[in-house]
């Protein structure tokens, strides 16, 4: 079992013709069942052409009618990006991952109304993200495949940077994960820590769940909020920026603190008290989930 996406997953790469939207396609397609889910390609005024192999539609909505797409990759550049997911959205894509960053947050505002207002049912994952990956199925982003192994712990995180680090460890200690999402670090984005959570909690083949958050926002602490009263399986979490100098903006977009909340010290609090296996140190994530395990 997985989340989110699976070998059966028929995908569309928004932008496959620029430089970035090729290469990464490229390694999606060499990647597991890949030739078998990127069955599509999108760039406007370039329809009826092909890029390795995968023809090119003028819109996600073709891309759909035509070959059965229901999810989409975005690699567009950021002043026309939130306009990208707006298609997909359109479209009624089950899925939508973004990897684009620097989307100006004005746009993503706007698309994100617009989400809530049509009640859409497409999913959002991103912008400014690695991607998701079930590992030996599909990888759809940049992640880099090989570090990856089947089996059942969940990672969700907000750097694209700690995702591959969390996967790494839990690899080398013989760890396999379901699936791996990383969510982004922009302030307005789609699925959040919690609804990643929730997924993996509901998930039969999931057993456990690495979480990586980092201050600013107020997202681990809801997340914190919905684990001590739902959560029914181990998670570990770790929290970047506990280092970070008061009053300086850090990182990620998101990363802005306020209130007294976003700090890394009430994350790590909010999580400790919602009973996750807490690390402050990076590279023993692996090992604490391995302990939380035993």
């Amino acid at each position: 079992m997985s989340i989110l996406i699976n070998k059966d997953t028929r995908i569309v790469t928004q932008g496959i013709t620029g430089k970035t939207g090729e290469f990464h396609t490229r390694q999606c397609l060499d990647y597991a069942y890949g030739k078998d889910c990127f069955v599509a390609g999108v760039t406007p005024g370039k329809g009826g052409q092909e890029v390795l192999g995968v023809p090119i539609l003028n819109t996600v909505a073709e891309a759909k009618a035509q070959h059965g797409v229901n999810a989409s990759v975005i690699y567009v550049p950021p002043r026309f990006a939130a306009a990208a997911i707006d298609e997909a959205v359109d479209a009624e894509l089950d899925l939508v991952i973004c990897i684009t960053e620097g989307i100006p947050v004005a746009d993503m505002i706007r698309t994100r109304d617009r989400m809530r207002k049509m009640n859409s049912k497409t999913v959002l994952v991103g912008p400014n993200c690695p991607g998701v990956i079930t590992p030996d199925e599909v990888k759809i982003g940049i992640m880099p495949g090989y570090i990856h192994k089947k089996g059942n712990i969940g990672v969700v995180s907000r750097s694209g940077t700690l995702t591959y680090e969390a996967v790494h460890q839990l690899t080398q200690l013989g760890l396999g994960q379901s699936t791996c999402v990383g969510i982004g670090g922009d302030p307005v984005n789609g699925l959040k820590h919690k609804d990643v959570i929730q997924m993996f909690n509901d998930d039969p083949n999931t057993d456990a769940v690495v979480m990586c958050g980092e201050i600013g926002g107020t997202d681990e602490e809801e997340c914190a909020a919905w684990i001590k009263e739902n959560m029914t399986k181990p998670v570990v979490g770790f929290i970047a920026g506990i280092t970070a100098p008061p009053g300086k903006r850090m990182g990620h977009a998101g990363a802005i603190i306020s209130g007294g909340q976003g700090t890394a010290q009430s994350k790590i609090d909010a999580l400790e008290e919602a009973g996750v296996h807490v690390t402050l140190n990076p590279s023993e994530m692996g090992s604490t989930l391995k302990k939380a395990l035993s």
